[in-house]
């Protein structure tokens, strides 16, 4: 499959996802979907990111989450039913909220073939 087909089935699964933060009652807002060469390589330098990320392959989204009421969500663990509900839309879709050393509940990303 071709990485514009990917990224195309990528997002649908993105317009899934936030479909069923909406539809569970609560909201989100997007946060970095695309990062530059020169945005990896800063993040990696400062610990915060590697070079490889799917971000860069325009396969990875952060998505900002509010609870019911409007309170922002920061925890991992306010993420995990509907990190559990995007890994069960593809098996290439992998939720970050389940990496061991340093785990990111908001970010949503698709393994490339």
């Amino acid at each position: 499959m071709s990485m514009s087909q990917q990224q195309c089935e990528f997002a649908l699964d993105v317009a899934r996802l936030i479909a069923h933060i909406n539809m569970k009652k609560y909201n989100c807002s997007l946060g970095e979907a695309y990062r530059t060469e020169e945005q990896a390589k800063i993040y990696a330098q400062i610990g915060s990111g590697i070079m490889n990320s799917q971000h860069r392959k325009r396969l990875a989204i952060d998505l900002n989450l509010f609870s019911p009421s409007g309170e922002y969500l920061t925890r991992t663990e306010d993420y995990e039913p509907f990190g559990i509900f995007w890994e069960s839309l593809n098996p290439l879709n992998k939720w970050g909220g389940r990496w061991e050393s340093r785990p990111d509940g908001n970010h949503f990303e698709r393994m490339s073939e």
